[in-house]
């Protein structure tokens, strides 16, 4: 079973603005909601891919209440606890004439340190040997720094395993208890060495240090639009970016960690991993929002992804 834990959830109301200006008058020409958080957004995917996962995390109030409904009107199973306040709602501002996505993210939820162990307590009971555990997105506020290092170490303890997708700080506390695969971005993966690494090569290299020193069985590093990088103790794979129309990128990088859950839970081959997570990653692209693409969309597209083993 694939369980996702979003902390830090939201309601995400993405719109469209032709020439959004700043310090000006702007008019939207379309817009919709989706229940949103990086760990809600793998779910989503991860039904579309023809498996099933449990939701878990917190939310608050009237808008964690529709976040709910929704999950339930899409088939989704899950198991959020309630906290006082209001779950946030982000706003993802799409320019179809600038070509630009902007994000406006609200702070959350304040939680205690008693309702994230009672969280995790009953994920623990749930979870069993070779579970997968996605531990992605931000914390909200009260929540410790070190939060994923201890729900990476208490899942590993149980037998699962646990893929983490985080950035900054709350990456590097995560990396300390050895989860199991990794998808920072090369952004996120400069920051980690304090330099910037852009060549497949560079980021090779900075991967398995991090293997190396931190116990990590995969680590696929995503490039944007350049592809991935896909390293594994045994080889290294670049898959070069599908060239696709562009709807929204909010949520890609959720939808390729949807396919790693889904390839590594059927015990997939690294090519096939490959494939499948490049074409999702893709197809979610040319959606709009942070709907899930269809898996007919995703099928057209994997005869298409072209990669090159450099290891």
């Amino acid at each position: 079973m694939i369980f996702t834990v979003t902390l830090n959830p939201a309601l995400d109301k993405t719109v469209e603005i032709p020439s959004f200006a700043i310090d000006s008058v702007n008019r939207i020409t379309w817009m919709r909601t989706d229940p949103g958080g990086k760990g809600i957004n793998v779910s989503k995917v991860v039904s579309k891919l023809g498996s099933k996962s449990i939701a878990t995390g917190i939310l608050g109030g009237a808008t964690g209440k529709a976040i709910q409904s929704a999950l339930e009107d899409m088939g989704l199973e899950s198991s959020f606890h309630f906290a006082e306040g209001e779950t946030r709602t982000n706003l993802k501002v799409v320019d179809p004439e600038k070509h630009t996505n902007t994000d406006i993210n609200e702070p959350g939820l304040t939680v205690s340190e008693d309702l994230l162990n009672g969280l995790l307590g009953e994920l623990l009971g749930k979870i069993s040997k070779d579970d997968l555990v996605v531990l992605s997105g931000s914390l909200p506020k009260g929540a410790p720094k070190d939060t994923y290092h201890t729900w990476v170490k208490a899942c590993r303890e149980k037998g699962a395993k646990v893929i983490l997708d985080a950035d900054g700080e709350l990456l590097a506390e995560g990396l300390l208890a050895s989860p199991y695969l990794i998808k920072p971005n090369n952004h996120e993966i400069s920051r980690l060495f304090g330099q910037i690494l852009k060549t497949p090569q560079e980021l090779e290299q900075a991967a398995r240090s991090l293997m190396e020193k931190h116990g990590i069985t995969k680590i696929v590093v995503s490039m944007g639009g350049e592809g991935a990088l896909y390293v594994t103790e045994e080889a290294t794979i670049y898959a070069e970016g599908l060239k696709v129309p562009v709807g929204s990128t909010v949520g890609a990088g959720d939808s390729v960690v949807a396919a790693l859950a889904v390839a590594e839970e059927s015990g997939m081959a690294l090519e096939d991993m490959v494939r499948l997570s490049t074409a999702t990653g893709a197809a979610n692209v040319m959606c709009s929002g942070t709907q899930a693409a269809e898996y007919s969309v995703i099928e057209e597209l994997m005869p298409k992804v072209v990669f090159h083993k450099l290891r």
